[in-house]
């Protein structure tokens, strides 16, 4: 456990590349990672759901994490996603990315049997977690693909395990982050889910974001963050609503397929996505190209 790691600022998470053949490509997520390594990002997310971990294999996710700590800035944090269906299947894939490298996991709620995931037991999983880990645990609320929206109770007794640092939060609600910051008083990291609403998440506490816009727009992401800290608010609500439209367009109605588009459009390596995603028909790549345009990063 690692009691001294604090996590802030703009964190990629890093989408899978793929080639032709489904298989992933190292030569491309090397590229990538020069690339990003030359980016103000504070570090990286392997294994979240812009890599699609649910298309890969326990040995393929462990194995994008060993590549990553081995090929990027040592200065930048490596976390790890490690959720699995069951308790004792995520603590012992998180076991293997100690190995690998990581610094920190991510572990989403579990949730095939949704209507059981009641406080209590969502609580009990992940302090089960946060014991059998040697490395400190990330909450990561999803409830868009989980079906599962953890309640400011649930994360807040979640936090009150050592082990558990922070929490990764996509719901958008900006005001259950505050309520998180507040309660936890600093000694807890509240990380945005989306770049999309990264000034008012900051505004209520948070201290960062994993964002599938850190991918193709770090420099922005962290310029928010900057202006916001040196008080700057009309900067950097300028650049909060700049990004807005491509941030939805790569998340919540394209999805990692708008995302990997994007990133072919900007010079990285998107890439085709796995099934049973789809990768974007042509329409949808000219009206993302626009919005790219539009907000000034191509």
């Amino acid at each position: 456990m690692l009691d001294s790691l604090h996590i802030q600022g703009i964190y990629a998470p890093l989408p899978t590349p793929f080639d032709s053949d489904g298989q992933i490509d190292y030569g491309k997520l090397r590229r990538n990672l020069d690339r990003w390594d030359s980016e103000p990002l504070s570090g990286y997310v392997i294994g979240g759901s812009n890599g699609e971990f649910t298309s890969l294999s326990s040995s393929e996710r462990v194995d994008l994490v060993r590549f990553v700590c081995d090929h990027v800035d040592q200065a930048r944090t490596v976390i790890a996603g490690c959720g699995m269906p069951s308790t004792w299947a995520t603590i012992d894939l998180g076991e293997e990315m100690v190995d690998a490298g990581a610094s920190a996991l991510l572990v989403i709620t579990p949730s095939y049997f949704k209507s059981k995931m009641t406080h209590d037991v969502l609580v009990a999983y992940f302090h089960a977690v946060a014991d059998g880990s040697r490395l400190p645990v990330i909450l990561y609320n999803m409830p868009v693909n989980t079906g599962i929206d953890m309640s400011t109770e649930t994360i807040l007794a979640s936090a009150e395990h050592p082990n558990i640092i922070g929490l990764k939060d996509s719901s958008g609600r900006v005001d259950k982050m505050g309520t998180v910051a507040h309660r936890t008083q600093g000694d807890f990291s509240v990380l945005a889910g989306s770049g999309g609403y990264l000034l008012g998440a900051l505004a209520m506490g948070a201290v960062g974001t994993v964002a599938a816009l850190a991918n193709i727009a770090a420099e922005t992401l962290r310029t928010i963050y900057d202006e916001f800290m040196a008080n700057d608010l009309e900067a950097a609500q300028g650049k909060q609503l700049a990004l807005i439209d491509v941030n939805t367009a790569i998340t919540a109605r394209h999805g990692v397929a708008g995302l990997k588009a994007a990133m072919d459009m900007l010079g990285y390596y998107g890439g085709p996505v796995r099934p049973p995603l789809v990768d974007l028909d042509e329409a949808s790549r000219q009206e993302l190209r626009r919005l790219l345009v539009e907000a000034g990063l191509l």
